[in-house]
Formats: structure tokens, C-alpha cells, sequence
């Protein structure tokens, strides 16, 4: 099978996983469910949930108590990017060839949703705890203790010391039209892209069973990746076509942000990219020799990821 066919096959059953923890629309609140299952059924790529699930694979993870997981990261990045395409921060009016949320239902509709989102993110991975009762008694402290560990480590790459930290950093540099250091602005990369990236390996490693040092190794790795696809999405913005990409084009610019495109040129930035995704190879290739289980699959995922057209 070619990895074109493989990876619609992955897709196709990640999309139906995430389908499977989307919200009843039911009650008055009807309307915050309805631009909540519009935002998370507008597309993409699905990267993160097929990260974790392709980790947890790679470390010989076999069973239900990831889905939860899967969904609910989907769901913590879908409300960043609702929150994201909002007015107050990069206004942006189309995201994968769709109305943003807020054009669609409204700005206070577009802030409940993302609100909607992440709060429910955290109640869906509550519900791994139901699966761990399913299986093997014996097993269920350990299952516990790793639903645990990643239910916190999620919160972490998700807020303040994450994503949400590395944001708000981007947001200020922004408001104040303060030019960037290199610090800073690897400070802002390695948390609003990266943590999130981070917190999706990291997850499927501890829930396969993998060792600290392990995690740890899966960390590294993934902070390489989420620099080089970060700086690949730098790229695009201002080589690729609104056409192409389904989102505004030359929107860094128009927002007045310094990117890596800016800071360093375009061919530093693919200099750049090919040095991350290297050393991201080398280390899962140290990695893979040592589980018999794997299959290339997620080598090969990573590559599409940072080298993607889209």
C-alpha cells in the first residue's frame, strides 16, 4: 500500500474516532454544539490525533483508552484556532476553505465555542477512565496512573506554560510592535506549535507504556518537528496561494508579525526545516530499532508533515 493510500486509510479512521466523542446537539444550548461540530468537522489534516495514535503504536500500543485522548486534542487545537481567527487576534475571515466560526455563528457564538471546546476536550479524556474499567482488573491501577499523567501533561502543553503561554507572547509582541529577538521568538514557536505537537507523542508513548527516558527521547523529537512545521507553515505563506492552502495568504505580514521568514530569509527557513526534520529522523530511527512493532508508518507521516504543500 502507498503512503497516500495508508494515509487516507489513517485519516478515515481518525475522523471516525473523533466523530464517535462529538457532543449531542440537544437543549437551549443547541446553538454552542451546532458551531462546535462545525468547527471540528471543517476539515484538516488531523495531524495531532494520528501522532498520538501513531506513537502509541510505535511503542506497541494496542487498545481503546487512546481514543479519548485523540479526540480531545483535536479538540484543545480546534479551539485555539477559533480563538485565533477572532478579531481581537488575527481576524482572519476563511480557515481550510470555510467561514471561520465567528463569521458563521457570530463573534460571542465564536468565543463560546472555543470556550465549548476546550472544556469538553478535558471531559472527553475523563472518559478513558470507563475503558480502563473494561479491561482487566489488575490492570486498571496502572491504566489509572497513566490516564492520570497524561490528562496533566495535556493541561501543561496546553496552557499557560504551552500553547496559551506561547500565544499570549505572540499577541503582545504584536500589539506593541516590538521586533522580536531570536529567544523570543523560538520561546513563541517551541509553545504555541511545538507544545501541542509535543503533548500528542508524549501522550501516545506514556499510554503504550513507554519509559520515562523513552517519553523524554519522544519529546525532544517532537519539539524538533513542531519547529520545522511551524517554520514550513512560515513558508507557505508567503509562497503559496489562498487557493492552495483553503486560509488567507501573506497573513503574517498583514498582522505585522516576525517570523522566521522574516527574521532569517527564505532559504535559511528551508535550510532550517531540512536540519529539524533530520535530526527528528535520526532520533525516531534510534527509537524504532529498539520496537520490533514498528511499521515505518509514523517516520514516514512526519516527513508529509513538515514537507506538506498545504
Amino acid at each position: 500500500m502507498s503512503f497516500e493510500d495508508n494515509l487516507e486509510k489513517r485519516t478515515k479512521e481518525v475522523e471516525s474516532i473523533l466523530i464517535s466523542y462529538l457532543p449531542e446537539k440537544r437543549g437551549f444550548q443547541k446553538t454552542v454544539i451546532e458551531a462546535v461540530q462545525y468547527s471540528l468537522l471543517a476539515g484538516g489534516k488531523r495531524i495531532r490525533p494520528m501522532l498520538l495514535l501513531e506513537t502509541y503504536r510505535f511503542f506497541g500500543g494496542n487498545g481503546k483508552i487512546v481514543e479519548p485522548f485523540m479526540a480531545a486534542i483535536e479538540m484543545i487545537h480546534t479551539y485555539s484556532l477559533v480563538h485565533d481567527d477572532l478579531p481581537a487576534m488575527d481576524n482572519d475571515e476563511f480557515r481550510r476553505g470555510k467561514r471561520t466560526t465567528h463569521v458563521e455563528f457570530g463573534h460571542a457564538m465564536g468565543i463560546l465555542a472555543g470556550d465549548a471546546l476546550l472544556n469538553y476536550a478535558f471531559e472527553t479524556m475523563a472518559k478513558a477512565v470507563d475503558i480502563a474499567k473494561q479491561g482487566p482488573k489488575e490492570q486498571y491501577s496502572i491504566c489509572l496512573e497513566k490516564i492520570l499523567v497524561v490528562q496533566r501533561l495535556i493541561a501543561e502543553k496546553a496552557g499557560i506554560y504551552g500553547m496559551v503561554g506561547g500565544q499570549s507572547v505572540d499577541v503582545e509582541a504584536t500589539e506593541k510592535q516590538e521586533p522580536l529577538t531570536q529567544e523570543k521568538l523560538d520561546f513563541i514557536y517551541h509553545l504555541k506549535t511545538g507544545a501541542l505537537i509535543e503533548a500528542s507523542m508524549m501522550a501516545g508513548a506514556v499510554l503504550a507504556g513507554a519509559s520515562e527516558k523513552e517519553v523524554q527521547k519522544i519529546e525532544d523529537i517532537a519539539s524538533k518537528i513542531g519547529l520545522a512545521f511551524q517554520i514550513q507553515d512560515d513558508i507557505l505563506d508567503v509562497t503559496s496561494t489562498t487557493q492552495i492552502l483553503g486560509k488567507p495568504v501573506f497573513s503574517d505580514e498583514k498582522n505585522q508579525k516576525t517570523t522566521y521568514v522574516t527574521w532569517k530569509g527564505l532559504e535559511e527557513c528551508r535550510r532550517l526545516v531540512a536540519y529539524n526534520s533530520e535530526e527528528a529522523n535520526r532520533g525516531l530511527k534510534a527509537l524504532s530499532k529498539e520496537n520490533s512493532c514498528y511499521d515505518g508508518f509514523l517516520l514516514e507521516l512526519i516527513n508529509w508533515l513538515i514537507y506538506r504543500e498545504k
